[in-house]
């Protein structure tokens, strides 16, 4: 036996259809470059391997139409290998940047390196010439249009200690996507 209950419409469950945005997020690819500025100065003279460093971003990050990076957010990271001055060599770093705080206090992970030309490694140049040697350039006749140049010598002074100041603007270099799925709005 079937039994059927008439159900009046006034009891019939009707599902409530949500609006919800179609936002898959933006994906920031590798290689993006973020203008930021050093939270304090940042030496190799009292920072060692692991000393926490913070910067902030200097302007807006738009991709398609979106804010995606406020001005005003924090990126925390660390200093990544320190090398002492050395003769011939100033002292070098490299810091990885591992932390992105929205000015909403929205956190999400990110990878990247405050960039530089020579691999993300900040300093390591070749320290100033200990001395100078005179070199005579004979333009056409000898002892006639004589030029003396002078040219580093062979040997190189101690090198220094390599220092980002506090304030001075930087970029750092994502080094793997980064997924944003949290935005501002105004």
């Amino acid at each position: 036996m079937i039994f059927c209950c008439p159900v009046s419409a006034e009891d019939a469950v009707v599902p409530v259809q949500i609006d919800v945005r179609s936002y898959d997020g933006v994906e920031v690819p590798a290689g993006t470059f973020i203008p930021v500025a050093s939270a304090q100065e940042i030496s190799t003279q009292y920072c060692q391997d692991g000393y926490k460093v913070r910067f902030t971003s200097t302007n807006d990050l738009y991709m398609h139409e979106t804010n995606i990076i406020p001005v005003n957010t924090v990126f925390l990271g660390y200093v990544e290998g320190v090398h002492d001055p050395v003769v011939g060599t100033n002292a070098s770093m490299k810091i990885k940047i591992i932390k992105m705080i929205l000015p909403d206090g929205f956190e999400m992970p990110v990878q990247g390196y405050i960039y530089t030309s020579n691999n993300n490694l900040i300093g390591g140049e070749m320290s100033a010439p200990a001395e100078w040697v005179k070199m005579p350039h004979y333009q056409g006749n000898i002892g006639i249009n004589t030029t003396l140049q002078v040219r580093p010598g062979r040997t190189r002074k101690m090198g220094s200690h390599t220092v980002i100041t506090s304030g001075e603007d930087r970029l750092i270099i994502l080094t793997d996507a980064v997924k944003v799925t949290h935005t501002l709005t105004n």
